[in-house]
C-alpha cells in the first residue's frame, strides 16, 4: 500500500495546479471577510453533503437533508439520507475542531466512529456505574427528541437478549463460553466474509494513508491534497465511510492555510469531473480531475458568495424603514443560512406561528421554490 507522491514541476500539472491554487487563494479571502460568510458556510454544508452522496453514485435531495437536520422530515428518512446527514454533522465537526485535528490518528478514529486500541490515546478517567449512561442520555436528549424513548427500546430489547440467554444456557447445562476463534472456526465456510473482508485491516490502511502526509506536506498545498485524496482513493482505508475522503481534503487545506476561513466544500467540485477521469488508471489525470474539481469549487464559491450578497441587499431594501423589533432580520439570517426553508422552520426559529410566517416570507418576497401545496419551501437560488 505504498503510495508514491508526483512531481510539483511535471509540465502536465503545472497549469492546474496554477489555477487551482489562484482560485482557491481568491476564495478564502472573499470568505473570510464577506457579510454573508456565515450563511455561506452554513449553505455549503448542505449541498456538500447532497454532492457527497451523488459522487457515490447516490442521489438525495438538498431539502430532504434540511428537513431531516431540523427532525421535520416529511417522510420517513431513506439509508442515503442517513449517510448524508452523517455527513453534514462531520462537516460540522471538521468547522468546529482545530485546523489539524482531523488529520491525527486521534481525529481520525473520531470521525470514523472507531476506538482503536494502540493508537497511544489516554483513557478517560473513570466514573461511576451510572454516571457515564446518564451523561450519555443528557446529550442524547438534546440533540434528539426522541431520545427518551429509544433508551427505552434499547433497555427493552436488553432484558430480551438478556433472557434469552438465560434460556439458552440453560437448555445447555455444559455450554461454555466460547472465543472469538472457536466461534469462527464453527462458523460455515465463508459466512463471516459475507458481509465484510475478512483481511481488510482498516487501521493498518489508516497508517499507510497517514504516511503520505509527510510527503504531501512538501507539496503545495493544492497538489498536496490532491495527492492524499488520490492516496485515498487507492488505499480505501474504510469501508463503510469512504466519503470522509473529500472532507479531509478541505481540512487538509485548511491546517495548511490556504483555505482558512472554512472547510472547502470539495465534493461540488468533484461532482462536475467525468468518472473515467476521476478513476482513470493514469495518475498524472487524476491528479489533474482532483486539481480541477478545487478550481470548480472555487469558482462556485465566489458565485455563491455573490449570490448571498444581491440577495441580502434586496432584502434589506425591503426592511429599512421596518420597526425595531421586527423579526424580518431575524428571518433574513435563516434564509440567508438555509438551501431552503419551510414554515414551520421559520416559525420555530423565530417563536412565531405558521400564519406569522407566511405573512413574513410575502414581505420579504423570498422565492418560493418547491410550488407544491401540502410542502411549501422558499430560498435563494
Amino acid at each position: 500500500m505504498r503510495y508514491e507522491t508526483p512531481d510539483p514541476l511535471h509540465p502536465a500539472l503545472l497549469p492546474g495546479l496554477i489555477a487551482a491554487e489562484d482560485g482557491l487563494a481568491r476564495l478564502d479571502e472573499r470568505a473570510a471577510r464577506h457579510a454573508v460568510a456565515e450563511g455561506f458556510r452554513e449553505r455549503g454544508q448542505f449541498f456538500d453533503a447532497a454532492a457527497a452522496l451523488w459522487v457515490a453514485g447516490e442521489l438525495v435531495h438538498v431539502e430532504d437533508i434540511v428537513l431531516h437536520d431540523s427532525h421535520m422530515d416529511a417522510r420517513a428518512p431513506s439509508h442515503e439520507l442517513t449517510i448524508a446527514h452523517a455527513v453534514l454533522r462531520a462537516r460540522r465537526r471538521l468547522e468546529l475542531a482545530e485546523p489539524g485535528w482531523a488529520l491525527t490518528s486521534t481525529g481520525l478514529n473520531a470521525l470514523s466512529g472507531e476506538q482503536r486500541a494502540n493508537e497511544g490515546h489516554t483513557e478517560a478517567p473513570s466514573m461511576q456505574p451510572g454516571c457515564e449512561e446518564g451523561l450519555e442520555s443528557a446529550d442524547d436528549a438534546d440533540d434528539n427528541p426522541l431520545a427518551s424513548e429509544f433508551a427505552e427500546l434499547d433497555a427493552a430489547l436488553a432484558r430480551s437478549q438478556r433472557l434469552l440467554d438465560d434460556i439458552h444456557v440453560g437448555s445447555l447445562p455444559e455450554a461454555e463460553p466460547r472465543s472469538s476463534t472457536e466461534r469462527a472456526a464453527s462458523e460455515p465456510p465463508g459466512q463471516l466474509g459475507l458481509l465484510f473482508d475478512e483481511d481488510w485491516d482498516e487501521a493498518a490502511r489508516l497508517d499507510a494513508w497517514r504516511g503520505v502526509l509527510a510527503a504531501a506536506d512538501q507539496l503545495p498545498a493544492c497538489l498536496g491534497a490532491a495527492a492524499l485524496f488520490d492516496a485515498w482513493e487507492r488505499i480505501e482505508p474504510l469501508r463503510r465511510q469512504h466519503w470522509l475522503g473529500s472532507l479531509l481534503v478541505g481540512a487538509y487545506l485548511r491546517s495548511r492555510g490556504k483555505v482558512a476561513s472554512h472547510v472547502l466544500a470539495f465534493n461540488m467540485g468533484l461532482k462536475t469531473i467525468r468518472h473515467e477521469r476521476r478513476r482513470s488508471k493514469d495518475r498524472l489525470t487524476r491528479l489533474n480531475a482532483f486539481l480541477e474539481a478545487m478550481t470548480v469549487a472555487a469558482d462556485l464559491g465566489l458565485r455563491e458568495l455573490d449570490r448571498l450578497s444581491l440577495a441580502r441587499t434586496q432584502m434589506e431594501m425591503r426592511i429599512k424603514d421596518r420597526r425595531s423589533n421586527s423579526n424580518l432580520p431575524g428571518l433574513i439570517d435563516l434564509v440567508l443560512s438555509r438551501p431552503i426553508v419551510s414554515t414551520a422552520m421559520i416559525a420555530r426559529h423565530l417563536g412565531v406561528t405558521q400564519r406569522g410566517a407566511l405573512n413574513l416570507v410575502r414581505e420579504l418576497g423570498v422565492r418560493e421554490i418547491t410550488g407544491r401545496g401540502r410542502y411549501r419551501g422558499w430560498g435563494v437560488i
